[in-house]
């Protein structure tokens, strides 16, 4: 099955991942998962979008995002893609791409799986059994939107924001969504997502998705083929 063409709308949620080349490694380093955060950090700000969360593991990178502008998703990962690689290219002496062609992107419908989506970039360090907990991995968003760890790239998205009338409430409120494992088909289906470029919600989502849009933002269904003919 084909991917979707991109559709990053402003004011819409986007859970974006980017892989190494061939799976291979794009962080060696603290220093290396420093720098990059740096870039992250130079380009949302300049691009006009705001990043909600974010993990960052040995071979590949998670974000989910909210542009203000268009194609800020896209500038983005071009500016990282320019800066970082020119980076980790001169540091380690190699050349060529280091990227897995371009980034992969998911819409999320805000209402029904914008935490979810958040919990499941979180808990990525756990499902690579890296950690036992999200607390004990230092690089990702965890620290700012659980432990109240000053950040100066988060921005905190509404549906975040209504966990709780202050910040220790809200701090409180989602550690809490921690407790409970995500469950499997939840987790299938935000995989799915995001490997083929389809919407993350609700029929009635998808369905508004596509008349703003005027594009498919879900795969078409394949049925059976008949006989061929001789």
């Amino acid at each position: 099955m084909a991917r979707l063409r991109r559709f990053c709308p402003v004011g819409y949620p986007v859970h974006a991942i980017q892989r190494g080349n061939n799976r291979a490694d794009c962080f060696y380093s603290d220093h290396d998962k420093a720098t990059y955060m740096c870039y992250l950090h130079e380009a949302s700000t300049r691009y006009a979008v705001n990043v909600h969360a974010w993990v960052l593991m040995s071979n590949h990178v998670h974000l989910l995002l909210t542009p203000e502008e268009e194609e800020g998703i896209s500038r983005l990962f071009q500016f990282i893609g320019r800066h970082y690689v020119r980076f980790f290219n001169k540091k380690y002496a190699r050349t060529g791409t280091l990227w897995e062609g371009r980034f992969k992107s998911s819409l999320v419908q805000e209402e029904a799986y914008f935490l979810t989506c958040q919990r499941y970039i979180e808990l990525n360090p756990v499902r690579a059994n890296l950690v036992r907990h999200p607390a004990d991995y230092r690089w990702s968003s965890y620290h700012t939107n659980a432990m109240g760890l000053n950040s100066k790239i988060i921005s905190p998205h509404a549906v975040y924001l209504a966990l709780g009338s202050n910040r220790l409430a809200r701090f409180a409120a989602y550690r809490a969504l921690f407790d409970d494992v995500m469950p499997e088909d939840v987790s299938r289906s935000i995989r799915f997502s995001i490997d083929k470029g389809v919407a993350l919600g609700s029929e009635a989502f998808i369905e508004r998705i596509e008349v703003e849009s005027g594009q498919r933002a879900r795969l078409m269904k394949t049925g059976p083929k008949g006989p061929r003919k001789k």
